[in-house]
């Protein structure tokens, strides 16, 4: 049986991306869906079904294919519960309830082609791998404070800022704090695999400069070899550019942004 996981990191730590590659070398469909847009059932916005019929259009309308597909749900963090209750929760908690059959498995009814009024065909998502990844702002702090809970006075005290630089932080997640980041149990229960990715250092944003085949250096020399101008880079510029990224906090995103800003002119 399958074991749908649920996929922890820092914005621009290349969660998507490796969704996509993965489907692209095992070549089954891929659906990759938002979490933001889905809310219950009758409300604006996608139905929960909406992610289903869009892994049936990913593998051609055939169903067959499309039950052993991968759906990867993104920003899934997004349908955390609200923590103020006096309005309805369209688009939190709800939705999370209304996902808990789809990702044990059941028949759903799903349209095939893109508009509603055509004809519906079960598709029974029981052996369809689902990838549930968010950047869970702030679960961080939810850890620390679990972890400082031991924090006291003494020789052998832990210290309240112990963990306040640990990269790895997000290693010691446990359950609980999903749960008290506002994801209920039975969601939790039902992604028995949960693997965080790590923030990225300086020196892989340096690789990521220079080494992918479509790395944003070679787009650069592409665009300026058009006017026959050589451009090179050297190690130190690359550190430099890196470190920067760093202080953005947005991950590989940062690398376009400081780049864009000082080959404007040029």
């Amino acid at each position: 049986e399958k074991s749908n996981m649920l996929m922890i990191g820092p914005t621009g730590s290349g969660k998507t991306y490796l969704v996509k590659t993965l489907a692209r070398l095992l070549d089954v469909p891929l659906a990759i869906a938002d979490a933001t847009s889905l809310t219950e059932a009758g409300y604006i916005g996608d139905d929960i079904e909406s992610v289903v019929s869009k892994l049936l259009a990913a593998a051609d309308n055939d169903v067959e294919k499309a039950e052993h597909g991968i759906i990867f749900i993104d920003e899934i963090d997004k349908i955390a519960k609200k923590k103020n209750t006096n309005q309805r929760d369209v688009s939190g908690e709800a939705v999370q309830q209304g996902m808990l059959k789809l990702l044990e498995g059941s028949e759903v009814e799903v349209p095939v082609g893109a508009n509603s009024k055509n004809a519906m065909v079960p598709v029974n998502t029981r052996n369809i791998l689902f990838i549930c990844g968010g950047a869970f702002p702030d679960l961080e702090n939810i850890i620390k404070e679990r972890l400082n809970k031991q924090a006291s006075i003494g020789f052998y005290a832990d210290l309240k800022d112990k963990y306040d630089n640990d990269p790895h932080i997000l290693e010691k997640v446990t359950v609980d704090d999903i749960k008290s980041f506002g994801m209920i149990p039975e969601f939790i229960g039902r992604l028995p695999i949960i693997f965080t990715l790590d923030g990225l250092s300086e020196d892989m944003l340096v690789k990521i400069l220079m080494e992918p085949k479509n790395a944003i250096l070679k787009q650069y020399q592409k665009l300026l070899a058009l006017d026959e101008v050589k451009l090179e880079f050297d190690e130190g510029a690359l550190h430099a550019i890196a470190a920067k990224a760093m202080e953005k906090k947005t991950g590989a995103r940062a690398l376009r942004a400081i780049l864009e800003e000082y080959m404007l002119d040029i």
